[in-house]
């Protein structure tokens, strides 16, 4: 905890807030400290295994990493599970703009551009899309913001 203080009086304390670049071996440690605090949770009825290729990353050239969602939890982290549903191949803007700024729509006009190559069981990917957000995705998405660089 940081204590803030402004001119001469104290705001109140604040927890400090340790940013890592997107992706980054720092960043996936967070983002499941984040996960486990909102109880992993995943939206109601999502029910996939899906890996993703994430292309041009800053560090390593391309990043493989994970997400899965059943029974109301997610998880998710680097390397390929054995047994997806479906791999996506998407580049790391791109995924920076769905993971971090909750941009739904780029997702869309990446997948329409050609942007996002899509393997595998298309129909699980459509129905995770259809379930919507879960509870604690704003609370996530807005956290995923306060850690990245």
């Amino acid at each position: 905890m940081v204590e803030r203080v402004d001119g001469g009086g104290t705001l109140g304390s604040v927890p400090l807030v340790t940013k890592h670049p997107f992706l980054s071996d720092g960043w996936f440690i967070e983002v499941r400290r984040l996960h486990d605090a909102v109880g992993g949770a995943a939206p109601e009825g999502a029910d996939i295994r899906m890996n993703l290729m994430i292309t041009g990353t800053p560090f390593d050239g391309d990043l493989p990493m994970h997400m899965a969602a059943a029974a109301g939890r997610a998880d998710w982290g680097k390397g390929h599970l054995d047994d997806a549903d479906v791999t996506l191949t998407l580049g790391y803007d791109t995924a920076r703009a769905i993971f971090v700024d909750g941009n739904p729509q780029a997702a869309i006009e990446a997948f329409m551009a050609g942007k996002i190559i899509v393997q595998g069981d298309i129909t699980k990917l459509m129905v995770m899309q259809s379930t919507g957000p879960g509870a604690s995705t704003s609370e996530l998405t807005k956290a995923l913001q306060e850690i990245t660089e």
